[in-house]
């Protein structure tokens, strides 16, 4: 992790949560009306995600699933464009190669892989995290203490993995776009014995283009491989590991100065322009090791022990601008390299249980989770006499021109070596208290420790014994319609922020409820969810000040209500929709309007249709909208309204090879792609086109 590696725009909270285990639960007759997700908008969210087992309509929060279906139909190939798709989320793009999302007027920071929750991930994501070996991402909305017993009250993202499967299947796709852009990627599965008993996975993808961005490009290469092994009736073994390499040149550190150093709004006439130059790059090299274990017993029940391995490296030449008067930029240059090697563990334990006559479910279990990050940073010889900063021309950035220091300053503050640790113990139950009344409540005991240095900060960091609990109702109207609502405290240690005395921030605290209604209509085929939710939370990072290479924030409390809705699924024969609208108003302590980059208003939908007349072709279109967003300090700093419009159409040959077009922005629309740092953005990409040809089996 780059925690203020490069100094100036240090990672953002680390996500504390550890999670609820899964139970498996016998599902509702109407759950079987999920169609395949490979080729629906329909599907269920993973029983990972809502780890009770769950269904959308027996969870007391929102859910929204981005399916396989939907990736392919609009060639969302990244997380970035997996998350505009989702209703609710807003991703904050505050550089070329980082990336925050917003849910609900707060950081995303509690990302989670197959239900495994990553205690020390950061909010924000260093490259662009393929979605080749991922077959659909579910969104839990609000604060998740259903899943977790903590986090931050806006929303859990669940990566949810392809799995060996028993029948043989290939698929490889390849598509070409605007600016070179190039793709292929393979996914082959199928039983490696005759009995069935072990089967495998192989997922490949490579993925390299330029930009409308000056001098900016990108390389992906990710390679998954997955084994299961049925030891017995009752035991099965996956393991798997994945190499996930992205690779950008011209990087952007920080962005293009909205205003100079009075104040002043800056314009640029070319959407192309970009502070990166030939020299800066950002590469990150991630490894990932998992190995599960499952058992079910006679009784029903059923135990399961994860171990998931992590090693990150990051290697980075990266130049910010700090200040513009006139054509003097104030810059700063470092050479970083970084290092994360993460272990963690999750041993849980699930079944069925009678009480008072009824049938109960049940889960229980411990974590642990450990981090070693280090990094190394050389400031350049330029700056020696102004801490690292030093000035030169803006037109020349802007040119490509500006020369590559050199990079030989470093000292004990220009480096970070520290461990996180983290322990748990949970356990969660949904009681039936009538046919139609459910009860589910969950609660987590957190133990964690924090050693070391990050850039001349203390990272010390003590807390042991608290305990996180949720609570929430789900009554049945129908069997097409419920009401729910559901409560829980927020406690989220802060790893990776550093208050104005030099240490880590004291653990976010809070509280969120929600309250709302779910329906399925249409013989199960249509989703429909409408909530309200009110959210408290203190101790949250706001103005910061560097102090050397290391960013210090004052704290803030602040207050958020809105609402949600959204539907999901077939709302007419052929015709599939995920749509939805979110309204969020968000207010600090003296009760005025705060952190204005978020939309108060917003709207996401996608759209596929297949034309009856031609039942082999599809059309589609993709709809983002949002009102206008500016600085929280400085009004001049502003983006108005905008909306994207996103048009594809696609051709199934035979049932074994498609075609399709997609054109992206088909307005051309102009506009800053966020304002999540305040005083730099980038532009969004103008009008774009990618075609592409796929073969299944």
């Amino acid at each position: 992790m780059l925690a203020g590696a490069c100094g100036t725009f240090p990672l953002a909270h680390a996500d504390d949560s550890l999670t609820l285990p899964s139970i498996q639960v016998q599902e509702s007759a109407s759950e079987d009306q999920y169609r395949d997700p490979t080729v629906s908008y329909t599907a269920k969210p993973s029983s990972s995600t809502t780890k009770l087992g769950l269904s959308k309509q027996e969870t007391p929060q929102g859910i929204t699933t981005v399916t396989q279906a939907q990736m392919d139909d609009f060639k969302i190939r990244g997380i970035k464009d997996a998350l505009r798709s989702a209703p609710s989320v807003t991703v904050e793009q505050s550089e070329s190669d980082r990336t925050e999302f917003t849910s609900r007027g707060f950081e995303i920071t509690s990302f989670e892989y197959d239900g495994m929750s990553m205690p020390f991930s950061q909010a924000t994501l260093i490259g662009d995290v393929d979605m080749a070996e991922y077959e659909q991402i579910d969104v839990l909305h609000g604060a998740n203490g259903l899943m977790s017993g903590t986090g931050n009250p806006s929303a859990t993202v669940n990566f949810v993995r392809k799995r060996p499967t028993e029948t043989f299947q290939a698929q490889i796709d390849s598509s070409v776009g605007s600016w070179d852009g190039r793709r292929i990627a393979a996914d082959v599965s199928g039983p490696l014995t005759e009995s069935g008993n072990v089967r495998g996975r192989f997922i490949y993808a490579h993925d390299k283009g330029n930009s409308w961005m000056d001098r900016y490009s990108h390389e992906r290469n990710v390679a998954a491989g997955l084994l299961a092994f049925d030891l017995s009736e009752r035991d099965t073994l996956t393991v798997g590991f994945s190499q996930h390499n992205s690779d950008s040149n011209a990087s952007t550190w920080g962005n293009l100065p909205l205003v100079d150093d009075s104040g002043n709004r800056l314009h640029y006439s070319s959407r192309s322009s970009n502070v990166g130059q030939p020299w800066t790059y950002w590469n990150m090299h991630t490894q990932r090791t998992f190995a599960e274990l499952q058992h079910a017993f006679d009784n029903g029940w059923n135990a399961t022990l994860t171990v998931t391995g992590i090693h990150e490296y990051q290697d980075t030449n990266m130049f910010y601008v700090a200040g513009l008067d006139a054509d003097q930029a104030l810059v700063f240059a470092a050479d970083t390299s970084a290092t994360a090697n993460q272990a963690i563990g999750e041993a849980k334990l699930s079944g069925p249980f009678s009480l008072f006559g009824r049938q109960h479910e049940l889960t229980f279990g411990a974590t642990y989770g450990r981090t070693h990050q280090t990094a190394r940073e050389y400031d350049s010889s330029e700056g020696i006499d102004l801490g690292g900063y030093y000035y030169t021309s803006f037109a020349n950035i802007l040119n490509g021109t500006t020369a590559r220091p050199s990079f030989t300053e470093t000292s004990d503050t220009n480096t970070q070596n520290f461990v996180d640790r983290q322990k748990s113990l949970f356990a969660g139950a949904r009681f039936n208290l009538t046919d139609d009344l459910h009860w589910i409540a969950g609660a987590r005991m957190l133990s964690a420790d924090g050693s070391g240095d990050s850039y001349g900060s203390d990272h010390s960091l003590r807390e042991h014994g608290r305990v996180t609990p949720y609570t929430g109702l789900v009554y049945d109207l129908s069997e097409q319609w419920a009401v729910y609502t559901s409560w829980t405290r927020i406690f989220n240690p802060q790893y990776a922020t550093y208050g104005l005395d030099g240490k880590l921030l004291d653990p976010l605290e809070g509280k969120s409820l929600e309250a709302g209604v779910k329906g399925r209509l249409l013989d199960n085929r249509l989703d429909l969810t409408a909530a309200v939710f009110k959210t408290q939370q203190s101790n949250v990072a706001g103005a910061s000040t560097l102090v050397g290479s290391q960013y210090l924030y004052e704290t803030g409390d602040y207050k958020s209500h809105g609402v949600e809705l959204e539907a999901s699924g077939e709302a007419y024969p052929g015709l599939d929709v995920l749509a939805g609208y979110t309204y969020v108003a968000i207010e600090d302590e003296d009760g005025s309007d705060a952190r204005n980059y978020v939309p108060t208003h917003s709207f996401h939908g996608l759209v596929s249709y297949r034309l009856p007349m031609l039942p082999k072709a599809h059309v589609g279109t993709r709809l983002s909208w949002q009102s206008g967003v500016e600085n929280d300090t400085n009004s001049a700093i502003r983006q108005n309204a905008y909306a994207i419009v996103d048009l594809m159409t696609r051709y199934d040959i035979d049932d074994h090879w498609s075609t399709s077009l997609n054109f992206n922005n088909v307005t051309d629309r102009k506009y800053l792609r966020s304002l999540y740092s305040q005083t730099a953005s980038s532009y969004g990409a103008p009008r774009n086109i990618t075609a592409s040809v796929s073969w299944k089996y």
